[in-house]
């Protein structure tokens, strides 16, 4: 039996496991949540961080855990922890090819895993990953990639990716898409610039990925308002697709001075799904305009989940 296709995005918001009184806040901030028992959670505190994840919990539906890797000693001791709840979807850091057998639930099927390949071995290892039925995504990782590599930061002196992290970007959403697997870009960790987080989400969805990881909840509004198409946009989509409807032999054809063939109808649909999905998920907060984006702090510790 496989897990059912992941929907979740595009908003996704991290929230340390060892803070449980955040756990609530950051969901209703955010399209999902994500409880980290890996990198968010001191080693002292991880029993603490499991301990929260099985008194405190919140919808499943829209909840990610966070393990900690396969081979780690805490990595047995989350999925013991994880059993004792309702959630059912599991990210996987460092994913490589060490994750050879399914995560069990406690019924005996398979956990969804969001394997989050942010090693070199784990980016090489996107196609087979993505290949398994029971990953249900892929998402990707820029720091722990560098670090793997013995390098010392993903980002050039311009704020822009290092050519390897580019590369690496790539190759996970090339391996989720060929897959027919969605694909989750990686964190913006700069909290203050909401700018970069903006256009980097931009990019994200014109290039394919289904949904962004945050950091901060004022990373929340910038995806979402970069995930949803503009009223332009669908106008635009709702045209060329009633122009194609209007042509009698389905082939190529003009419009406004422009060709248009296939790919651009199919680009055309995927705007119009973004601009229906934007909105569908409970409890999530609107996409925000720039304006509004650009008036929230980012450096509100009390703001942080």
């Amino acid at each position: 039996m496989s897990p059912a296709p992941f929907t979740l995005g595009p908003a996704l918001l991290f929230c340390p496991a060892d803070r449980p009184d955040r756990y609530a806040k950051a969901l209703a901030r955010a399209d999902a949540v994500i409880l980290d028992l890996e990198d968010a959670v001191a080693a002292d505190h991880k029993e603490a961080a499991r301990e929260g994840l099985l008194a405190h919990a919140i919808d499943p539906a829209r909840t990610i855990v966070r393990v900690n890797p396969v081979g780690s000693p805490e990595h047995d001791a989350d999925l013991a922890a994880l059993a004792g709840t309702e959630y059912r979807t599991v990210m996987l850091p460092k994913a490589d090819g060490r994750f050879v057998g399914p995560l069990l639930a406690p019924d005996g099927g398979p956990y969804a895993v969001v394997a989050l390949c942010e090693t070199a071995a784990g980016v090489l290892a996107a196609p087979a990953l993505a290949a398994r039925p029971d990953v249900v995504a892929l998402a990707w990782g820029a720091e722990d990639l560098v670090a793997s590599l013995g390098g010392t930061s993903s980002r050039a002196p311009d704020g822009g990716y290092r050519d390897v992290a580019r590369h690496a970007r790539s190759a996970v959403l090339l391996a989720a898409g060929a897959a027919g697997k969605p694909a989750i870009d990686a964190v913006h960790l700069d909290l203050d610039d909401l700018d970069g987080v903006r256009a980097e989400a931009v990019d994200a969805v014109a290039s394919g990925f289904a949904a962004t990881m945050c950091v901060h909840p004022a990373h929340v509004g910038a995806v979402r308002a970069a995930y949803a198409p503009s009223d332009a946009a669908v106008a635009e989509a709702s045209e060329l697709l009633a122009a194609a409807e209007r042509e009698s032999d389905g082939g190529v054809f003009a419009l406004a001075g422009h060709m248009v063939d296939g790919p651009l109808l199919r680009h055309a649909e995927a705007v119009l799904r973004r601009a229906g999905a934007v909105r569908t998920t409970p409890g999530a907060p609107a996409a925000a305009s720039g304006e509004q984006i650009a008036a929230q702090p980012a450096n509100d510790e009390g703001d942080r989940p």
